[in-house]
């Protein structure tokens, strides 16, 4: 059939690739540093790309070319989505460890039970029992939340309070955030951890102005 279609001039092309992300079917691609159609069935003619091309080295004719295949389309575009995804996952595994950052880390702290008044003599024990403890760190299904009394504080909450460690973090996971100055709305992760661990308890620590932790 006589249709519409993309038109390459391989000598203008410069190997950008820019038409390729502006391809939403997936029908070009570049091969030995030119962009090409790969095939009929997968160019609709509309030329989104058109406008994307620095060089001007695409253009709309109309030739005997295959119908356009919606159905073809989507699958390919479902099987490079799978393809990205695995290669993104296997990037990740061969990711080395010192490469990763530290604070992103899921770790329990192991601490012995605490009773509920510490003697002051001798240094005061940290009670984090985890980390991280960024909310926006925090993996959801990090093992220290199963079965945990949980700490939700603002983080200035430790500046403000001196004793935070014995009278509010002993015993529990502690979480810390700025629900103020934080760009982020924590209520969709929080109730994450809740809807897929056991918690126990929750405990929320806040401020007030003036500073005073409650």
């Amino acid at each position: 059939m006589i249709r519409k279609i993309i038109s390459i001039n391989e000598e203008k092309c410069n190997g950008c690739g820019i038409c390729i992300n502006a391809c939403h079917e997936g029908a070009l691609q570049l091969i030995d540093g030119k962009a090409k159609l790969i095939t009929d069935s997968y160019c609709d003619g509309l030329g989104a790309c058109l406008p994307e091309c620095p060089t001007g080295a695409m253009e709309i004719i109309e030739r005997e070319a295959a119908e356009f295949d919606e159905e073809l389309v989507m699958a390919r575009m479902e099987q490079k989505k799978e393809e990205l995804k695995n290669e993104e996952q296997k990037k990740e595994e061969q990711k080395p460890a010192a490469f990763g950052c530290p604070g992103m880390r899921a770790k329990t702290i192991e601490r012995r039970e605490q009773p509920a008044k510490q003697t002051t003599e001798g240094p005061i024990e940290s009670q984090l029992r985890q980390w991280p403890c960024q909310i926006k760190l925090v993996p959801v299904n990090a093992p220290y939340f199963n079965n945990a009394h949980l700490l939700v504080a603002a983080d200035c909450t430790a500046y403000a309070y001196a004793n935070i460690h014995q009278e509010f973090m002993r015993n529990k996971i502690t979480i810390i955030g700025c629900p103020k100055l934080d760009d982020i709305d924590y209520a969709e992760k929080l109730g994450e951890i809740i809807r897929r661990n056991e918690i126990k308890s929750i405990t929320v620590l806040r401020m007030e102005v003036p500073a005073v932790a409650v």
